[in-house]
Parts: C-alpha cells; sequence; structure tokens
C-alpha cells in the first residue's frame, strides 16, 4: 500500500513510535502490518499471533499501542496480559461488534480505544494519533452504550439510597414482601388494615423508584444486612 501524502497546511502527523499488531489470523495480521509500516506516522511496527508471542513482545519491542484484533482466540485474556503486564501500552480493540456487554466488558479491562467491524483504515489512523496524543478515539455506538450502563448504576445507586430514608414500618413490610408474603398475610403479621399495607407498598415503590414488589425486594438483597434500615418497631 502507498502511505498517503500530507495535505499541505495540515501539521505533521503525530508518531505512535512503536506499535504492535495481535491477530492470529495471517492475512490479516500481515495487512494490518503492511499498512501501519507505509503510514509517516508511525515508528516502528511488530506483530503477534498468540498470548505467548504477545507477551514476548511485550517485553522486547516495548510498544506504545497494542491493536488486537478481537476475534483471535483469547482475546479477552490477551487484554489483560496487556493491561496488567506494561500499563503504558495502550489496547485498541479491532473488530469490536458495538454490544452494551463487550463495550463494558472492554472498558473493564483497560481497553483504550476501539475498531468497529466496518472501521476503514483512516478510522485505524485516527485511533492510533489519538492514543499516541493522550487522547481516547470511541465510536458514537460504543459511548452510548457506555452512557447508558453509567446512567442505569447511577440510578441504581439513587434507588439504592433511597432505601435508607424508608420508615421502620416500610422496612418491616419490604422484609415480609421478600419473605412472600401478600399484603393480607403482611396487614395480618403486623396487625394493621390491608389498606395501610397497600399505602406502605405504594410509598416503598416511589422511594426505591421501581414498579414492582419483586424489584423493591431485590434492592433490599442488593444493600444487605448493612442497609436493612431501622430496627423493628
Amino acid at each position: 500500500m502507498e502511505a498517503r501524502a500530507r495535505v499541505p497546511g495540515q501539521p505533521p502527523p503525530v508518531v505512535a513510535r512503536r506499535v504492535l499488531v495481535v491477530d492470529d489470523t495471517r492475512l490479516s495480521r500481515e495487512a494490518l502490518t503492511s499498512f501501519l509500516e507505509s503510514e509517516p506516522w508511525v515508528g516502528a511496527v511488530d506483530a503477534a499471533g498468540d498470548t505467548a508471542a504477545t507477551m514476548e513482545r511485550l517485553q522486547c519491542f516495548q510498544p506504545d499501542v497494542v491493536l488486537l484484533n478481537m476475534a483471535t482466540v483469547g482475546s479477552p485474556g490477551i487484554v489483560g496480559a496487556v493491561v496488567g503486564a506494561d500499563d503504558a501500552a495502550c489496547v485498541i480493540a479491532i473488530g469490536v461488534s458495538g454490544s452494551e456487554d463487550e463495550a463494558i466488558a472492554l472498558a473493564e479491562a483497560g481497553v483504550a480505544g476501539y475498531l468497529l467491524r466496518e472501521a476503514s483504515r483512516e478510522d485505524l489512523a485516527m485511533a492510533v494519533q489519538s492514543l499516541a496524543r493522550g487522547e481516547s478515539l470511541c465510536p458514537p455506538q460504543i459511548s452510548a452504550a457506555l452512557l447508558r450502563r453509567v446512567a442505569s448504576m447511577a440510578a441504581e445507586r439513587r434507588s439504592l439510597a433511597a432505601g435508607s430514608h424508608l420508615t421502620a414500618r416500610e422496612h418491616q413490610v419490604l422484609r415480609l414482601i421478600d419473605q412472600g408474603l401478600s399484603n393480607r398475610q403482611i396487614g395480618q403479621h403486623l396487625g394493621i388494615e390491608v389498606r395501610t399495607v397497600k399505602n406502605h407498598v405504594h410509598n416503598i415503590l416511589e422511594k426505591l423508584h421501581v414498579h414492582r414488589r419483586g424489584e423493591a425486594a431485590a434492592r433490599m438483597r442488593a444493600v444487605g444486612p448493612s442497609g436493612a434500615g431501622p430496627p423493628h418497631s
């Protein structure tokens, strides 16, 4: 492949000193390596086809950026090995599907950049150069997935915090809900009318920001004994 000429007036490209390509398919590994070697913003390129070779190249080559094809056998383990062995190496996951679960798993593993399966050579160049500048590159689909998960976690934290504002009686009712008792059974157990139980249940659902009794009980179990609330009255 021919290297692309720099457009007059643009600043010189940022140089990624050492890039390691990790891909267990020889054809794609060699294609990526050839492309990177032709680019003026890359200093040196090396390649590995499995975990053992990757670890060996981390020690000898000491890359700044690791391009990991997620179709490679054992790729999740390779991410962990790279991040754990050398925190100076930024990992770009190539061939990501864009699913929320995969995006979260990769973020938690320490991946610094994502390239979807339909990404182009230009996208790859932008990703590597962004990391070389100390930035990260995240496709809109991945950003949306991460933001959804963050929002979900925030909502759950608010719900758990709301549990601390339940009254002593509401905690009693909630514990009985968790035991599978009906409103009538709860009323008999606590010596209160069913209508009063219903009011307590309504308040519990509102405070915990849930819609069903089972969800409220699950929130209580998630908090655990330390969030069990006031003692019985």
